[in-house]
């Protein structure tokens, strides 16, 4: 059987926040976005329906717990919830705090901004901000 990698781009491209019962919790490392990937940890899957029925039920929890947490924290006027994967085949579903301030407002954020990574101190504010995701405790 074979291993869970993280694709290489999204290795890249994301700083690992914590690790749940399902999925990898990654940042994205873009300003100005709040943005965090759950990556489902299971080799070769490409789409939600690929998983198991427990698995998608997970996802779904991981990914609500999520983003509640997210609007908490961020109080966005929108969360937008995607699993592309046109660039990167492997499952990951982005969850993006949007504001109606934000530069790509109301279009979507993928190819309608440059990317920019966070400074090493933005970076770690956000990591500390993003903190209590490592303290969720799963039933």
């Amino acid at each position: 059987m074979n291993e869970f990698e993280l694709d290489e781009r999204l290795y890249k491209d994301t700083v690992k926040l914590t690790r749940w019962p399902l999925c990898e919790v990654l940042l994205m490392n873009a300003e100005p976005f709040p943005w965090v990937i759950l990556v489902p940890r299971k080799p070769g899957i490409r789409e939600i329906f690929e998983l198991s029925e427990q698995e998608q039920v997970q996802l779904l929890r991981e990914s609500s717990v999520l983003g509640q947490e997210l609007m908490r924290q961020f109080s966005g006027d929108k969360l937008n919830v995607a699993a592309l994967g046109n660039v990167v085949s492997q499952l990951h579903v982005h969850h993006v705090v949007r504001f109606k301030s934000d530069i790509c407002w109301p279009a979507p954020v993928w190819g309608n901004f440059s990317a920019q990574p966070y400074s090493a101190e933005a970076l770690e504010a956000r990591i500390k901000q993003l903190n209590v995701l490592s303290e969720r405790v799963w039933d």
